[in-house]
């Protein structure tokens, strides 16, 4: 009876410690269906293996796999009716078998308990109850029984990670049943008559093992102490990072890409939507796909979509906006890719399952898009106040830098456009609605306008001859233009792809697809703006905007003045001129000189801008870790030009002191560093010197402001550097080729 007992509080503490498992990775799913049913696992396979404690091991462990089997079915069924998933239950368990890992550590937080991410906790709770309790209750190992059950709740902490606070209640129940299961299978001493001197070896000997395992103890405390202690603060691991969430297909990578060729079959049926239950106005746009990055040739998808519920996130309310609660169904006619079209920004879907991205507020279906697919949809629409614009002011900063960056090489006469319309307009809204009107004045949107929106596209859409087909488009360079130009001028800016809809309910054809830019405010959030044309005769651009030649053109060489006619007196005064008509060999010296200078001139001015241009991409693009290399690149030129370049051998460190030093006579070239006068030093390098040896020693722990004084610190040495030169010399130094080829 006794024995009984012990197996009892061990079960039930097994059984617990399970439980408690389900506690902690509960943490991050919605509801408490998934504890109810790890409870119920443990519960189940403990419980088994305690009532057939005196039946033989082999029919124990093929039994509590069929049990297994049929209570996972039975959680996917509750998992499947909770969540409104009317697949056929074979379908349901293949599924959830098959992804069942994936989804898991892909799905949105809080996760909705749904078959696909209940099956693993559920298998894994039963398995570790049949484990331990086998060990434990059956073989009397407690201690090593209780290590599947440790793995599950260890487990459960990693899956967690840095999605939850601390679990430090549940740990200490863990370690408190931990030590009730080991307290009742302790077993009493047996007590016998021993001699005098038996009674003190065995005294000696138990004090030898216990001073033994002190040691150890003492020793295991040194060695994991500060390990550990130096864990404690730490944020923990998290393995979503090491599954790949669901990505768009190629399709959906730039959606803008499409606008053009739905523009050709205007009539094509997409979609087809029913009454919005509410809607601002007689049309209603619905999200497609939002496209924050731009590297020069296209505006891409930039989202992390995680697998969903039902239940979606809520974007946070804004101060001074007006929110819409709006429901529709939607029904998938011709529409292909993966992107699900929804009214901004969905709070809950129901009819599909879906993967979401927070951050735009865009959902896909991992499995594509099909005909016939009905989904409803349930969206908070966000109407800021537009009576605020004209005062509101944009961010800056590193938090939007992904919505100001833009490539390299910007076409100079892009660059000129933003610059003259930013001219005068110090408030952001000022700025955006100059973009707006000349967009809509000066250019008209045409159906058969080739698509593209790379520098050289936009840069002939906005200025190209309009006999050649230039200064017009489609959607797709309206809105890509205003983007590009917004940046330019100082706005967070992405571009939207959707459809116009109608609010009453219809069909949505190809022509009622669309792109249009979006400005991020404070306050008010993202602003859609139109720049879509007003009227079918816009002024031409070069009425309020002339871009200028990338190169000057060769002004025309005029003939030289006749010559008077010579005296019969004596010899002409200037050699005289053939009888062909050709110019003279004066004439031909002075023009070959000319368009010498001239080509020295143009090579001259080819090297400073690729100088230039090789500076700005060494401080600017790429990682901090790029731009701090970058810097240091600076800096080493920069004393090669000057003639002393850095010795291989020395460390950073060693090569700024080197930089600030000057060396001695006969390892100096001429004047490369001039001798600094009494107070005069050279600006400090340690900022760069730090930068470079984070770099080197610790690659990804640079940001961007270190990478910012990096560069500020290497321009000001080169500055001062060249400056310290001679004219004839600085002159030298900034058409110098060298910077280009050296590596």
């Amino acid at each position: 009876m006794v024995k009984w007992v012990r197996a009892a509080v061990v079960a039930v503490a097994l059984a617990g410690m399970i439980a408690l498992s389900g506690v902690v990775l509960g943490r991050i799913f919605a509801g408490s269906l998934l504890l109810q049913l790890m409870t119920g696992a443990a519960a189940g396979s403990v419980g088994l293996s305690l009532a057939c404690r005196r039946v033989p091991n082999w029919v124990v462990a093929p039994l509590s796999a069929v049990l297994m089997a049929g209570y996972a079915v039975l959680a996917l069924r509750l998992a499947a009716s909770q969540a409104d998933i009317t697949d056929p239950l074979a379908d349901i368990v293949r599924d959830s078998v098959r992804n069942g890992i994936p989804r898991l550590l892909t799905a949105m937080i809080p996760v909705e308990p749904t078959p696909d991410t209940v099956v693993v906790p559920v298998i894994a709770a039963w398995l570790a109850g049949l484990a331990g309790a086998e060990i434990a209750v059956r073989a009397g190992r407690v201690l090593l029984g209780l290590l599947p059950v440790a793995a599950l709740y260890g487990g459960a902490l990693y899956v967690v990670g840095p999605n939850a606070d601390s679990a430090g209640t549940p740990t200490l129940i863990f370690a408190a049943l931990s030590v009730v299961a080991l307290a009742v299978s302790a077993r009493p001493a047996q007590r016998a008559e021993v001699t005098g001197e038996v009674a003190r070896a065995v005294r000696g000997r138990a004090l030898a093992g216990a001073a033994a395992g002190l040691v150890a103890l003492l020793a295991l405390i040194v060695a994991v102490g500060p390990m550990v202690g130096g864990r404690v603060g730490a944020t923990p691991v998290d393995p979503r990072q090491y599954v790949e969430p669901p990505q768009v297909d190629s399709l959906d990578e730039s959606p803008l890409n499409r606008i053009s060729g739905w523009a050709l079959t205007p009539k094509e049926p997409l979609l087809k939507v029913s009454r919005a239950s509410a809607s601002p106005g007689k049309r209603l746009r619905l999200r497609l796909a939002v496209l924050p990055d731009y590297d020069g040739v296209t505006w891409r998808v930039g989202a992390t979509y995680r697998n969903a519920g039902r239940v979606l996130p809520a974007q946070p309310k804004l101060p001074d906006t007006a929110v819409t609660e709006v429901r529709q169904d939607v029904v998938i006619d011709g529409l292909t890719g993966r992107l699900l079209p929804v009214v901004p920004t969905p709070t809950g879907v129901q009819g599909a399952r879906v993967a979401f991205d927070a951050t735009t507020g865009t959902m896909i279906r991992p499995e594509g898009l099909q005909a016939g697919l009905r989904y409803s949809v349930t969206s908070q629409l966000q109407t800021p106040d537009l009576n605020l614009l004209p005062t509101a002011d944009s961010p800056s900063g590193d938090a939007v830098a992904r919505y100001l960056a833009v490539a390299t090489d910007v076409p100079e006469g892009v660059q000129r456009l933003a610059d003259q319309l930013a001219d005068g307009n110090g408030a952001a809204f000022d700025r955006a609605t100059a973009i707006e009107e000349f967009l809509a004045e000066h250019y008209r949107k045409v159906a058969d306008a080739p698509s593209g929106h790379a520098y050289p596209n936009l840069n002939f859409f906005l200025f190209g001859p309009r006999e050649q087909g230039g200064q017009v488009g489609t959607s797709e360079q309206f809105a890509a233009s205003f983007a590009l130009l917004a940046r330019l001028t100082g706005l967070p800016s992405r571009v939207v792809v959707g459809f116009d809809a109608p609010a009453a309910g219809g069909v949505v054809t190809a022509a009622s697809a669309l792109a249009w830019p979006e400005v991020l405010f404070d306050g008010l959030g993202w602003v859609a703006f139109d720049p879509l044309p007003k009227s079918r005769t816009p002024r031409p651009v070069e009425e309020d905007f002339t871009p200028k030649p990338s190169k000057p053109p060769t002004p025309p060489s005029e003939p030289p003045a006749p010559s008077s006619t010579p005296s019969s007196s004596g010899p002409p005064a200037v050699p005289a001129v053939k009888q062909d008509g050709g110019p003279s060999a004066a004439v031909v010296a002075g023009g070959a000189s000319g368009s010498v200078l001239l080509m020295l001139v143009a090579a001259a001015g080819t090297i400073v801008l690729m100088r230039r241009s090789l500076r700005r991409r060494r401080l600017t693009a790429g990682s901090p870790d790029e731009r701090i290399t970058g810097a240091w690149s600076e800096f080493r030129d920069a004393l090669r030009l000057a003639g002393q370049p850095v010795p291989r051998h020395l460390a950073a460190s060693e090569a700024a002191a080197y930089a600030q030093k000057p060396q001695p006579p006969q390892k100096r070239l001429r004047k490369a560093v001039p001798e600094p006068a009494a107070g005069e030093d050279m600006p400090p390098l340690d900022e760069l010197v730090a930068g470079i040896n984070t770099v080197g020693f610790a690659p990804g722990a640079a940001d961007d402001g270190q990478a910012a004084r990096a560069g500020d610190q290497a321009i000001a040495y080169a500055e001062e550097l060249r400056g310290r030169r001679s004219w004839w010399r600085r002159l030298l130094w900034s058409v110098h080729p060298g910077p280009l080829r050296w590596r």
